[in-house]
């Protein structure tokens, strides 16, 4: 669903591996989260979606409708949509409810810096945020392998010492912990923390639901649980 109101696509050959509940590409390894992607425009608008969602009322289409209730537009790569997926929907699915917040997860948001944050990032003039949590002014950063290169370092210290001056923290998951529910958990304490609450847990079997909710997460983009 993510990837319908993204701006990225997976490959047609991953297509058929992926409906059949597969790996894909079938080399892939266990501690991958990496899925080779391309810049596209968004198929659908989250309306057009939502008016599918109102028209298909049979029960045969109940996961349809609350797949679109929990959709979001923006992400622009398979982890952007797991690491939202993991993060944002509400607690009784097995995510970390982060939506409940006030101003919700927003994707790929725009931050256009001061002067003084300005001059903190050495003349980068905005920072466009993976996942950006208003009530918490935090903004999440899935670092993947690009990421490693020199360059892109350089950069992401600019950048992050421009949203240091303009009140926002920055919270980095890297490749290792996007397989780690313990690490992504004690990250989204820490953000509901920062937004004035607590995560809180009133149901049973915590942790097999979070396991399950995570990696049909992870089949969704053809990747093996985690």
């Amino acid at each position: 669903m993510l990837e319908l109101l993204g701006s990225y696509s997976l490959p047609p050959e991953a297509t058929f591996p992926i409906a059949w509940g597969g790996v894909w590409p079938d080399e892939v390894e266990r501690k991958s989260v990496e899925q080779i992607h391309y810049p596209s425009e968004p198929v659908a608008t989250i309306k057009e979606l939502q008016a599918m969602a109102r028209y298909a009322k049979s029960s045969e289409y109940a996961n349809f409708r609350t797949a679109v209730r929990l959709a979001a537009t923006g992400s622009r790569s398979p982890a952007e949509s797991i690491m939202y997926g993991m993060f944002a929907p509400p607690l009784r699915f097995g995510a970390f409810g982060i939506s409940s917040l006030k101003g919700g997860m927003l994707l790929n948001h725009r931050i256009d810096f001061d002067t003084t944050s300005l001059h903190m990032a050495s003349g980068v003039p905005y920072a466009v945020c993976d996942a950006y949590i208003p009530a918490a002014h935090i903004d999440t950063e899935y670092n993947g392998i690009g990421h490693e290169e020199e360059n892109r370092r350089i950069h992401d210290g600019q950048r992050n010492n421009g949203l240091k001056g303009m009140g926002v923290t920055v919270l980095v998951i890297n490749r290792g912990q996007m397989r780690d529910i313990v690490a992504l958990e004690a990250i989204a304490r820490s953000i509901h923390k920062a937004a004035g609450g607590l995560l809180r847990y009133r149901y049973s079997g915590v942790r097999q639901r979070q396991t399950a909710w995570f990696n049909g997460l992870r089949a969704g983009s053809g990747l093996p649980p985690a």
